[in-house]
């Protein structure tokens, strides 16, 4: 991955000048798939829209039209028809039995040889032996994971040893804001557990 490369041609002491050839993939105007469009992946799209991306999203349940033109997002309503059409292909799924190894060997033969895989949901979502043959075999061009299984990986396994992937450990929400506000989120709901009041948070719904 350039990202990955750059930073070592960038501080290695063997580097005498910068390739100009060596040249990256554009954002601007390419497609994002995003697999899962509940309320991150659609923060996800509305920053996306913002790269001028074409968008298109596989979810179990399609939004609402007004939400879909609001991002200028396209429904897939099999995910393979996202994973053929998309240079960017993001998972943004809940870890349950239906989604553990959503991607495997036929789901990344599916996708582009120029695609590359952000996975910021959870390690076992993707089959990581399928990812490893993939990225080893230029099936994909690269992967970009903020989640592996288990985390951290074990320091010989293979996704640690490819220049086409970039591991970061889990720190998608790893922020001081982010934390201070899902303690008061967290404290909120309690409050109005405590005050018999309307949970702000309610994960199951009556």
């Amino acid at each position: 991955m350039y990202l990955h490369t750059g930073c070592q041609i960038a501080l290695s002491p063997d580097t005498k000048y910068f390739a100009v050839d060596w040249l990256g993939v554009e954002v601007t105007r390419a497609t994002l798939g995003i697999i899962g469009m509940g309320n991150i992946g659609y923060k996800v799209a509305q920053r996306a829209r913002a790269f001028n991306m074409r968008i298109l999203y596989h979810n179990r349940n399609r939004r609402k039209k007004e939400e879909e033109e609001a991002v200028g997002a396209h429904y897939c309503a099999e995910m393979k028809d996202l994973l053929q059409q998309s240079d960017f292909v993001m998972l943004v799924v809940n870890l349950t039995p239906e989604t553990h190894k959503l991607i495997g060997k036929k789901e990344l033969q599916l996708m582009k040889p120029r695609a590359t895989l952000i996975n910021i949901s959870r390690g076992a979502v993707i089959d990581q032996d399928a990812l490893v043959e993939a990225l080893q075999n230029k099936v994909i061009r690269a992967a970009a994971l903020d989640v592996t299984y288990p985390e951290p990986l074990p320091r010989d396994h293979p996704l640690l040893h490819l220049n086409n992937v970039i591991i970061t450990p889990h720190i998608g929400t790893a922020t001081v804001q982010a934390i201070h506000m899902m303690a008061e989120e967290a404290i909120a709901n309690m409050l109005a557990v405590l005050n018999d009041q309307p949970i702000p948070s309610e994960v199951f719904p009556k």
